[in-house]
């Protein structure tokens, strides 16, 4: 219809028709001229201010894509333009005086069945997408040639285009049966302060067309191809669906070449979409995929911002005299005695100018010179007033501000704290002019006695024993019998007084067994008897003894006979010394508390 519009039968119903609105439109009659100079031109100027940029060619195979992209030797295409355009602006730019030093590297790949391949770099292999902490799209290992004029871009370009994968079908005798992606990127260096640095990136991307095999007639490997071009377009068409419906998951990476261009649909970067058709009736349908796909990713939005950061200018190293480094209190101290007590006759000779100063900025010989005495001139300012001079120009100005009024409230606390110690030394010299004689009965080391701390000692509890019930019989029948139990035995401890000589003494109680004699012998007789003459059963009775111990214990008497004392129960194989001490304290014990000791 015009620049901007076009008008197509509508294929439901053909009393309609279709309007799309693009941002420009060119027929068979537009050249390449207009094409670059209309659309993809002014997007070159953001390369140079650290923004990205990316110009992509769309369409149905046979429609003029890679024509677009790369031309003919009497019509260059996008890409011989664009980069003719560009090493003209980075030469401008950093020509000698310009504040900013460019370099421009390219790098060219092919997504082939979804493998990244470098055509630069054929033997090279897959290569990997990644994505840095920042959220930028990068792939390890890809080849990055420099380039500084535009016989060193057709030097390395022309060869590796070659390497692209193509093959014949029935639409187009080269077809491009991969996505071939040029990358071109500017980096660019302040040479002043405070050193800046850029990073623009320029993405070249000569998509494959989507094909319908029914009219490609392709067998074997050109329907795998086809199949793979067809997958990747359909993912880029769910990309810019779910960017335009607000989705919260967008599927970059169901494909690798969304994955790359992440940054050029819904990114940071200025993305053209040149979209080609074939204004013929069999193309049709393909007509109108690719003019719906071109209206619904002119409404995504990109949000471009600057890719810059600071980096750190080597200054020259500063040789310092010994003097210098340790300061005038420490360089005092450093000198020697005979040094000390003649002095210097003659005072040191002034600094003749403020640049002989310490100071690293008389070191940037590579600056201009107005800037340099500018910067000297502040430095000399600070100096004047006081402050620290150099190492306040890298501070910023808040901060400054408040380091400033630090170092003031510093020295007024300083000078209040002197005050008050002239105050306190004129007032202790006055005390000792009017009582001389107290100042010589007067030791600061003479310290007054600590008062008196009494001691109370806490009264001893009552305590109760208690006995089993048999022994409580046995005593009421018998109120003379000696008893034998576990009583408590009192321990004694030294404690030191405060004020007493000699220790004082504390009882502290402890458990000791106290068995008579008679008793003791009868348990172990008892015991003995049980042991030559019980079973198994009767042996199992006794504490500390199991089922597999009474088996050994019978065992070994029927092959040695009878022991002849409690202690040959360590000849026994199975029963250790440990064990049968264990044994011995477990029984006797018992039997001391009243418990039955022998079969039961």
């Amino acid at each position: 219809m015009d620049s901007c519009s076009l008008e197509i039968a509508n294929w439901r119903n053909h009393q309609e028709t279709l309007k799309y609105q693009f941002d420009a439109f060119y027929g068979e009659r537009s050249s390449q001229q207009d094409i670059y100079a209309g659309s993809v031109q002014p997007i070159l100027r953001h390369l140079l201010e650290g923004q990205n940029a990316s110009v992509l060619a769309y369409g149905p195979t046979g429609a003029g894509k890679t024509h677009t992209m790369l031309g003919s030797p009497e019509q260059p295409g996008v890409i011989p333009r664009a980069l003719m355009d560009l090493l003209q602006l980075t030469r401008e730019e950093s020509a000698e005086g310009r504040p900013w030093a460019l370099s421009v590297t390219m790098s060219y790949l092919e997504i082939y069945q979804e493998k990244v391949l470098d055509l630069l770099e054929p033997s090279s292999g897959d290569l990997v997408i990644r994505e840095d902490c920042r959220g930028n799209i990068l792939i390890p290992g890809l080849t990055q040639k420099p380039i500084t004029s535009f016989a060193d871009f057709e030097r390395h370009f022309l060869p590796a285009s070659r390497n692209r994968t193509v093959g014949a079908t029935r639409l187009n005798q080269r077809s491009s049966r991969s996505h071939a992606v040029l990358l071109v990127k500017v980096d660019q260096r302040e040479r002043l302060a405070p050193f800046r640095q850029r990073e623009g990136k320029l993405y070249l991307i000569d998509l494959a067309g989507s094909e319908d095999n029914r009219r490609t007639g392709n067998k074997g490997l050109r329907l795998k191809e086809s199949g793979a071009i067809n997958t990747s377009l359909f993912v880029l068409g769910k990309v810019v669906d779910a960017l335009n419906q607000g989705l919260p998951r967008v599927p970059y990476r169901d494909s690798k070449l969304t994955r790359l261009l992440q940054d050029s649909l819904g990114g940071s970067a200025h993305s053209i979409l040149i979209a080609n058709i074939a204004p013929e009736r069999r193309f049709y349908l393909d007509t109108v995929s690719a003019l719906n796909f071109a209206a619904r990713s002119k409404e995504v939005i990109n949000r471009p911002f600057t890719n810059e950061s600071l980096q750190l200018h080597v200054l020259a190293p500063i040789k310092l005299s010994k003097k210098e480094l340790l300061g005038p209190s420490e360089a005092k101290r450093a000198r020697g005695p005979e040094e000390e007590e003649t002095g210097s006759p003659e005072p040191p000779a002034a600094p003749s100018s403020a640049s002989q100063k310490l100071s690293p900025l008389q070191k940037l010989n590579s600056m201009d010179p107005a800037m340099v005495e500018r910067l000297l001139s502040l430095d000399r300012l600070l100096g004047s007033q006081g402050s620290q001079g150099t190492p306040l120009l890298s501070t910023p100005r808040r901060e400054r501000m408040v380091l400033m009024k630090t170092v003031e409230a510093k020295d007024l606390e300083i000078e209040r704290l002197k005050m008050k110690q002239k105050e306190l030394e004129a007032k202790v010299l006055a005390q000792e002019a009017a009582d001389p004689k107290e100042k010589e009965n007067y030791s600061p080391t003479m310290l007054r006695p600590l008062a008196r701390r009494t001691v109370t000692v806490a009264k001893p509890l009552k305590k109760a024993v208690v006995m089993p019930l048999q022994l409580i019989q046995e005593q009421a029948a018998y109120p003379n019998a000696e008893i034998h139990i576990l009583k408590k035995k009192g321990r004694k401890r030294k404690l030191e007084s405060l004020d007493a000589s000699e220790p004082e003494e504390k009882g502290e109680d402890c458990w000791e067994l106290q068995i008579s004699p008679e008793l003791l012998a009868h348990g172990r007789q008892k015991i003995l008897d049980l042991l030559n003459e019980g079973s198994a059963r009767d042996l199992r009775s006794l504490q500390r003894i199991g089922q597999k111990k009474a088996q050994l214990i019978v065992g070994w008497r029927e092959l040695h006979g009878p022991f002849s004392q409690v202690e040959d129960l360590e000849r026994v194989e199975g029963i250790s010394g440990k064990q049968m001490e264990s044994f011995l304290k477990a029984n006797i014990l018992g039997l001391a508390a009243g418990q039955r000791c022998g079969p039961s």
